[in-house]
């Protein structure tokens, strides 16, 4: 089919490497290249410079990578309305998530969407917020989850999605752990965990940090708030953390919240598109039950 081979072109210009290409569509790079062999025998023209780090695109090439992001944005449009008269949503969802989001509150959610729909595919990909913007402007997913502040840009589509409460957490038996509410001094000279950068929530605690002008004693980093939770646990030092992560440790007596006098932490989970990516029945569909059912936690 035409458009197998134009989706195909499409990933190999955006990723410009045939094996990253082939590792997106779940296909075999001798596959990928024999798509592109044919249309550039089909049309009578090379469509790719190939070198062995990357592709780039030929004068021929731009000019199909322009019409073919326009046949599949078409070709998506006329397979939903088609859909919609057999009244059944299939497809498949390419989702990206910050790690808080992705981690904590997008299972639920996806639970009981899948319960509903049974006949879409779910892939889910984790990371900090910075890769899951990189990606969806890379075209590589249908939709984001990320964690605070999102840059307005010409090629995104940003919606806000709900807040989150931000805590500071210590370990249970930490000097500061035995106070009832503590006061922003009191966090001077401490050692912090952190994300790593790139992260919305390293991005968050930096702010904080910096806004409050404190000082750390030092700083410990991790890649995942799960580790940051459990080097809490093991105290290590304090974090800055979403509720959403340590509900379950907070229950336990495992790490306990100090409560700083006078200070609310809070910040925005935000959903993100490519402004030109090709819209799908099922994504659609998931976003309206997502928005239309969504508690701010």
């Amino acid at each position: 089919m035409i458009t197998d081979a134009l989706r195909v072109f499409a990933t190999v210009a955006e990723q410009r490497h045939f094996s990253k290409a082939a590792e997106l569509l779940n296909l075999s790079q001798p596959g990928v290249s024999l798509h592109i062999k044919n249309l550039e025998n089909e049309l009578g023209a090379k469509l790719l410079h190939r070198s062995p780090k990357q592709v780039s695109l030929t004068e021929a090439g731009s000019i199909l990578y322009r019409h073919a992001k326009r046949i599949l944005f078409h070709y998506e449009e006329a397979r939903q309305e088609i859909q919609l008269l057999q009244d059944e949503v299939t497809g498949s969802i390419l989702i990206g998530a910050s790690f808080t989001i992705g981690e904590y509150i997008l299972p639920g959610k996806l639970a009981a969407f899948a319960g509903q729909y049974p006949q879409v595919n779910i892939q889910v990909t984790i990371g900090n917020t910075q890769e899951i913007i990189g990606a969806i402007r890379g075209n590589q997913l249908d939709i984001g989850f990320v964690e605070g502040e999102v840059q307005a840009s010409a090629d995104l589509e940003i919606i806000p999605y709900m807040k989150d409460e931000m805590i500071v957490v210590a370990p249970s038996d930490h000097p500061l752990s035995q106070s009832v509410v503590v006061e922003q001094a009191m966090l001077q000279n401490q050692v912090w965990v952190l994300r790593e950068l790139g992260s919305g929530t390293r991005a968050f605690s930096d702010h904080f940090i910096q806004e409050t002008g404190i000082e750390a004693k030092r700083s410990h980093v991790f890649t995942s708030s799960q580790g940051v939770k459990e080097a809490v646990a093991a105290g290590l030092g304090i974090a800055l953390l979403s509720r959403w992560v340590v509900r379950k440790e907070l229950a336990a007596g495992e790490i306990t919240e100090l409560r700083i006098r006078q200070l609310q932490l809070e910040r925005s989970f935000s959903i993100i598109r490519h402004k030109e990516h090709a819209r799908s029945m099922a994504v659609d569909v998931f976003l309206q039950k997502l928005l239309f059912g969504k508690k701010e936690g």
